[in-house]
């Protein structure tokens, strides 16, 4: 994917005839923003930012500090390939700082930025992949969502049983005319589940690969005259969608440090878990259908909470599969790279793996086996009481997302 400079983008917009620039950002929970301006605007919004009302934004304040500026980042300049070709609209991911120019404590990607540069300084390169299951759903009369899946296929099923292979296949062709690159793609196990996988990438390029794909796959299946779903059980007897992360990380000297980074993960897990599950239905998926419940790792498994996958070499990952969608991606991958910074800086050694099915095995064996949070207030009393999440989060976000 081309990085733009901000005299190349502002080029870019005068030769291609822009009509609408969108300004990308999002809420500490992950949800996404934009702010729409026009042509013109771009110097002002490169030179000083453009204004937003922060106290109508979750987690962002009240109202009587609310001034907040978007400063967008040139090198993620974006066209939306589905607007018409005459008054095209493009996207650039933003900074958000004080009219004094001072960063905003809750912008979550610019905290993600920082770790990862924090993180190179120190010696180590940290990259991730994404896998994101979702549900297509139809739409009823009146165009508003129901619970009815899409098809009744099953895990890799084919065509005509599983009816989301054109759709699949136009998110991962619009994807990659964005510059974004699917590794693959398939049907999931539930009903009208599926799920689309991303080339490694780093930190801030996974995380925004990661907001990108979930706004083409909600306007393609709205396309399509369907809803799509991202939530963590949208059915109560079906498999619930994950957010699986591939980790690796190397030193300046090239070792390869995933099992010290895996180790630092199994270690501040419990405190992370409201960053990686911050809904209540988040922990209806978990001890089920594949989602992991105990905190645990081992090889090829898919019953562990981390699984080192069969491979060698670039492919040498680790598999962290409790996330959900509904997770923030640039605190989920915050949060991982400083857990994994304290397994390899402490040089932690990983627990002995659990070679066993977590999902087949009796109570008596599992008794030894601690559990991840099994509800939306343990995993906030995990984070509050954490000095690991208080060290790695600003306080003003760290109180949005545990309700003060």
């Amino acid at each position: 994917m081309m990085k733009y400079s901000q005299s190349e983008v502002i080029q870019y917009i005068r030769e291609e005839e822009v009509a609408f620039i969108h300004l990308a950002f999002c809420d500490i929970f992950g949800r996404q923003k934009n702010i729409s301006i026009m042509p013109n605007q771009l110097p002002r919004a490169f030179d000083q930012g453009i204004p937003f009302d922060a106290s109508a934004i979750a987690g962002f304040g009240d109202e009587t500090r609310s001034d907040l500026l978007l400063r967008p980042d040139p090198e993620t300049l974006m066209l939306l390939p589905w607007r018409p070709e005459h008054g095209q609209v493009v996207r650039m991911f933003c900074s958000i700082v004080y009219p004094d120019s001072r960063p905003f404590e809750c912008d979550t990607r610019s905290l993600l930025r920082t770790t990862a540069a924090q993180a190179e300084g120190m010696g180590y390169r940290f990259l991730f992949g994404a896998e994101q299951e979702f549900y297509l759903f139809k739409l009823d009369e009146n165009g508003e969502p129901t619970k009815l899946p899409y098809d009744r296929a099953g895990y890799m099923d084919i065509a005509p049983e599983d009816r989301g292979e054109n759709i699949r296949r136009e998110i991962c062709l619009t994807l990659a005319r964005m510059g974004i690159l699917p590794e693959c793609s398939h049907h999931e196990e539930g009903p009208g589940q599926n799920e689309i996988d991303f080339k490694y990438s780093d930190p801030l390029t996974a995380a925004d690969n990661v907001m990108t794909f979930q706004s083409i796959v909600k306007f393609i299946a709205q396309r399509n005259g369907l809803w799509a779903d991202f939530s963590p059980k949208p059915l109560p007897d079906a498999p619930g969608s994950g957010f699986h992360i591939n980790m690796s990380v190397q030193g300046a000297d090239g070792r390869d440090h995933l099992l010290e980074m895996v180790a630092g993960v199994l270690d501040k897990i419990e405190e992370m878990t409201l960053f990686l599950n911050p809904v209540e239905a988040s922990y209806a998926r978990f001890g089920g259908h594949k989602a992991p419940k105990y905190i645990s790792w081992s090889e090829e498994n898919r019953s562990q909470l981390v699984r080192l996958p069969a491979a060698v070499g670039e492919y040498r990952r680790a598999e962290l599969r409790s996330p959900d969608p509904m997770a923030n991606p640039y605190l989920a991958l915050t949060l991982m790279i400083r857990a994994g910074l304290h397994g390899i800086v402490d040089r932690q050694a990983l627990p002995e793996p659990a070679n066993l099915n977590l999902f087949q095995a009796d109570a008596e064996t599992l008794k030894s086996f601690k559990c991840l949070p099994q509800s939306l207030d343990l995993a906030r009393a995990a984070a509050a009481r954490s000095p690991f999440i208080r060290g790695s989060l600003p306080r003003q976000l760290l109180e949005g997302c545990c309700g003060g």
